[in-house]
């Protein structure tokens, strides 16, 4: 049962690293949480920099990890711990979803992402579909967009995901409160209340720079 009615998503570009070991420490917590990736297909290392290995979203974690574990370079990929990622994704869910066709999860009240490209690619895709609704009568909802920044490799995606539960944390408690000593029922966070949040939050966590902003879908 989730701890919070809270929908939460996490982002990154290929839906692999950083989005995933968040949405694995949310999901573990309790959360109701759900990952996507902005980029256009699926990029893992490979052999060598120029030579990535490439999937389209959709492929399962299952089929990418069978498909690493019997190339030639398979101990590279244990080594830089490309195999024990794929081995906890298979784990959360079956494949990388890409953002831009997450239509069937509904909407989210608090996005994530883990890279600024990503948060840019988030807002211009709510954007779009904020102006291109065919529904003008559907009430517009709230999201709040959180960009924390994340280097790409195993330590600091474990580090980031743990950042990133100690933020939906304190929302969370905010949300707590403002039930019990305000008999505040909504659960809308407003835009300065998340800001004082992410104030607080940041305090303790200056090695993950943060970008905030709100958009409507």
């Amino acid at each position: 049962m989730a701890v919070d009615s809270l929908k939460i998503c996490t982002v990154c570009a290929s839906n692999n690293n950083r989005s995933m070991e968040a949405h694995k420490q949310l999901r573990d917590a309790g959360y109701n949480v759900k990952s996507f990736g902005t980029g256009s297909a699926v990029r893992l290392p490979g052999p060598s920099i120029d030579k990535p290995n490439v999937y389209d979203f959709g492929t399962p974690y299952e089929d990418i990890y069978q498909d690493l574990i019997g190339q030639s370079c398979r101990k590279m990929y244990e080594a830089n711990g490309l195999i024990h990622m794929l081995d906890r994704n298979r784990k959360v869910k079956s494949a990388p979803e890409k953002w831009q066709n997450n239509a069937y999860a509904g909407k989210f009240d608090l996005v994530i992402t883990c890279e600024e490209r990503c948060f840019d690619s988030v807002l211009e895709d709510l954007m779009f579909r904020m102006y291109n609704k065919e529904d003008q009568n559907d009430v517009r909802q709230v999201v709040h967009i959180i960009n924390i920044d994340i280097k790409d490799d195993n330590e600091n995606a474990l580090l980031g995901g743990k950042g990133i539960l100690k933020l939906v944390n304190m929302i969370h408690d905010f949300r707590q409160k403002k039930k019990e000593d305000y008999e505040d029922e909504s659960d809308i966070i407003l835009e300065d209340q998340m800001m004082g949040i992410l104030t607080e939050w940041q305090k303790d966590h200056t090695h993950l720079p943060t970008l905030y902003s709100i958009s409507y879908y």
